[in-house]
C-alpha cells in the first residue's frame, strides 16, 4: 500500500510541473489567423473583442469557416454565442495563472 501511495505521489510530483509549463506559452505562427488561434484554442475559455469593442467571453466548442461557436459564457452561463470571425478584432487567452 505505501508503495502504490509512493508510486502515485512520484507521478503526480513529476508530471503536474510539466502540464503547468505547457499551459503557459501562446504561440502563434506567420501565418496564423483569428481562425487558426482560436481553433487551437478548443475547449479553452477565451475572450473575443469585436470590431465594435464589445467583448465576449466563453469557451471555444467549434470554429467554422465564417464562425467560432462559444459556450458558457460568462455572465451567462446558460447561453451560448456564434460570432462572425470577420468582426472579431482580437483573441485574449489566458496563459499564465493567478
Amino acid at each position: 500500500m505505501r508503495r502504490t501511495v509512493a508510486a502515485i505521489l512520484a507521478t503526480t510530483l513529476v508530471l503536474v510541473p510539466s502540464m503547468a509549463a505547457q499551459e503557459g506559452t501562446l504561440k502563434v505562427a506567420n501565418d496564423d489567423s483569428i481562425d487558426s488561434v482560436l481553433e487551437k484554442q478548443v475547449g479553452q475559455r477565451v475572450t473575443v473583442t469585436l470590431a465594435s469593442g464589445t467583448e465576449i467571453t466563453g469557451i471555444v466548442r467549434s470554429v467554422g469557416e465564417e464562425v467560432v461557436h462559444l459556450s458558457e459564457l460568462s455572465g451567462k452561463e446558460f447561453y451560448d454565442a456564434v460570432v462572425s470571425l470577420d468582426e472579431i478584432a482580437a483573441v485574449t487567452i489566458r496563459v499564465r495563472g493567478k
